[in-house]
């Protein structure tokens, strides 16, 4: 008698054993009874009739994925290997296991396809310079798509533009041509403003003689406090006009009048 009380009282026990199920609080349990949608179980103890029930276990958490590096044709013909990561989240455990087989691998597939696309559109140096703004548009674009698997899509980061050699070559010589031209442009820029200067210099000592002469004391202290033996130093033009005034050229001599003389020796 006995061990006809235990043999079903043990499978009463195993069988409730089976049927208790504990969720931590990052899942949800999604569970169908006979095959139909029946509910979303929340964390906590909670009870699932095998044979009846069946269940699947999704997680609430953010989820990291790592997109395979992807060969990209930019829109000025440059071919470059792109890799990114992308985070995303379940939002709605219900659709994510009705609506979609596998959310996971689909995530991801969707995930290549978009950026191959997004940034095949741009150019090779928008891919450099711009990551921010590509990384919002994929992000944009798999949110939307995503949305009907009840999976929200919360970053989008590219990792890696990665160039062959001679890109990169090309792209050192661009970038050493554009610095050259910018000082070249700079100079330019010097040279025109500092003509100006001049010229607006030469304009105010034209109406004031007394700061030329004071630019030839200040040209003076500035040669003489340097170490030189030889100085070379423009004597004003009005010092020597004074001294040219003073001096009276000599007059030409006298000489005798050869008619005269030619008419005394005839007879």
């Amino acid at each position: 008698m006995a061990i006809t009380f235990m043999v079903p009282l043990a499978i009463i026990v195993g069988f409730l054993f089976l049927s208790i199920k504990i969720v931590p609080e990052y899942e949800r349990l999604v569970v169908f009874f006979l095959g139909r949608f029946q509910a979303v179980k929340k964390p906590g103890l909670r009870i699932v009739v095998p044979g009846i029930q069946q269940m699947v276990r999704v997680d609430m958490r953010v989820i990291t994925m790592d997109v395979p590096s992807q060969d990209v044709i930019s829109r000025d013909n440059v071919t470059v290997r792109v890799n990114a990561v992308l985070y995303f989240r379940v939002v709605d455990p219900e659709r994510a296991i009705i609506q979609v087989e596998d959310y996971y691998a689909a995530t991801s597939q969707l995930a290549q396809t978009t950026l191959r696309s997004v940034l095949g559109q741009h150019e090779l140096d928008e891919m450099l310079a711009e990551r921010d703004k590509l990384n919002a548009d994929i992000q944009a674009i798999l949110d939307s798509q995503t949305d009907a698997w009840g999976i929200k899509v919360t970053n989008v980061e590219i990792k890696h533009v990665d160039l062959d050699e001679s890109m990169i070559r090309a792209i050192a010589r661009q970038a050493e041509a554009e610095r050259e031209r910018r000082a070249k442009v700079i100079n330019a820029e010097g040279e025109y403003q500092a003509s100006k200067r001049l010229l607006a210099a030469a304009a105010i000592i034209s109406k004031n003689p007394q700061a030329l002469q004071l630019r030839y004391l200040q040209t003076m202290a500035d040669m003489s406090s340097k170490n030189s033996s030889t100085v070379f130093f423009p004597l004003p033009f009005d010092m020597l006009r004074a001294f040219s005034d003073k001096i009276t050229p000599p007059s030409p001599p006298d000489f005798p009048d050869l008619d005269d003389e030619e008419e005394d020796i005839t007879p």
